[in-house]
């Protein structure tokens, strides 16, 4: 059985100063949680701006360059991403309250399908399912206000979001370099994990949503030139839809070509199959030239990321999440490594080593042997010896 490892040295020499440090992290995470998400978004942030944060110190100081950094991203990033997203809620009320109304003829696109050999019995389901539609849809208005009359908090989240982008955008290295002194792992396997951990974030951050960016907005451009309503939200949708594996846009194209086909538009229902195929099937191509490959991301470990992060973590939890999966399977991994590694030097040293100051046992037949043998070989030596001195002295 291997030997029970000893603490560290520094933890029994200083133990009040190891359950101090305890402590400070301890009270520094109660006081960060409230604010996670939104120091996770100033992460995630930063590391997008990163390429940009490196080409402008090349010209101007690291402070400037993570201030111009921190503009652009609002500029291009965060206040369009508003933009969109308050569209998109606006879009969500409209048809809720159109279908409620009754602006939508239910009847007569169930009657188109049923005319195609389909029976579909949808005012029924409507029926059914009214309060569940009602509730919704006031539930979507009291979290729109919830946000709204929120605003101040809201505010105080940007400003650390923005403030954290800032802080490791002009001093990251400064950052990795005291990671490095002050957590208690060996060098080597923290540049392994920060090496696999930059991939998954790469990977999840960029590549991923960059994917599913590009697949939305030529989505939405086709339904657009269809002349499809709420384009904005089924764009939106798309994005979110397209972040999971094997549903991607085919769960928004299918759906408005049935509604298409079922309106009297066959035309048009059979060129966004065909634009939608295209879309879809652009996903094969766009992500392993993107994404690559990478040993911590599987498909459950994406979707149970993806939702569990929104979960955990809010809506930064859909790019989050999976890291922190593929993070907590990069860990394990190592650790289950390093720990076999040392199980088996521990094992060798144990058995194969000689204990200093120790001497093999023999027996005595052993000793007499090797005193006979020691004897023969001092014989045949005098032999020798003799037989040289003579033939010297012939000569």
């Amino acid at each position: 059985m291997p030997e029970r490892p000893e603490p560290p040295a520094w933890a029994v020499e200083q133990p009040a100063l190891t359950a101090l440090a305890l402590i400070a992290v301890v009270l520094g995470l109660h006081i960060i949680l409230p604010y996670l998400q939104y120091v996770l978004f100033g992460i995630v942030l930063a590391y997008i701006l990163l390429p940009l944060q490196r080409r402008l110190e090349r010209y101007v100081r690291p402070m400037i360059a993570a201030f111009v950094s921190v503009i652009t991203a609002v500029v291009v990033i965060l206040l369009p991403l508003v933009y969109i997203l308050n569209v998109a809620l606006r879009q969500t009320g409209q048809l809720v309250d159109a279908v409620r109304s009754g602006d939508v003829d239910i009847g007569m696109i169930e009657q188109e399908i049923a005319d195609r050999g389909y029976e579909v019995n949808l005012t029924g389901l409507y029926e059914t399912y009214q309060d569940s539609i009602s509730s919704g849809a006031q539930g979507l208005a009291t979290g729109v206000l919830d946000v709204v009359g929120g605003l101040p908090g809201l505010m105080i989240g940007l400003t650390i979001t923005l403030f954290v982008c800032f802080a490791l955008l002009r001093d990251g290295e400064q950052l990795m370099e005291w990671l490095y002194r002050v957590v208690p792992i060996d060098d080597e396997i923290q540049r392994e994990l920060f090496e696999e951990l930059d991939q998954l974030m790469q990977a999840s951050v960029i590549s991923n949503v960059l994917v599913a960016a590009i697949q939305a907005v030529l989505l939405g451009a086709g339904l657009a030139v269809l002349g499809i309503p709420a384009v904005v939200l089924l764009t939106v949708l798309t994005f979110v839809l397209t972040l999971l594996p094997l549903v991607g846009a085919f769960g928004v194209w299918l759906p408005v070509s049935i509604y298409l086909a079922a309106v009297g538009r066959p035309i048009a229902a059979g060129g966004l199959v065909v634009y939608g195929l295209l879309v879809t099937v652009s996903d094969t191509y766009l992500r392993p030239a993107l994404i690559g490959r990478t040993s911590a991301f599987n498909s459950a470990i994406i979707v149970v990321g993806i939702f569990g992060g929104l979960i955990a973590f809010g809506a930064v939890g859909l790019f989050i999440g999976p890291v922190v999966l593929g993070g907590a399977k990069i860990v394990l991994d190592v650790f289950a490594r390093e720990r076999t590694d040392g199980t088996r030097t521990g094992a060798g040293t144990a058995t194969d080593a000689p204990v200093e100051g120790s001497r093999p046992e023999t027996t005595d037949t052993e000793a007499a042997d090797r005193t006979a043998s020691n004897a023969d070989a001092e014989h045949d030596d005098g032999v020798d010896s003799d037989a040289d001195d003579g033939s010297d002295s012939d000569a």
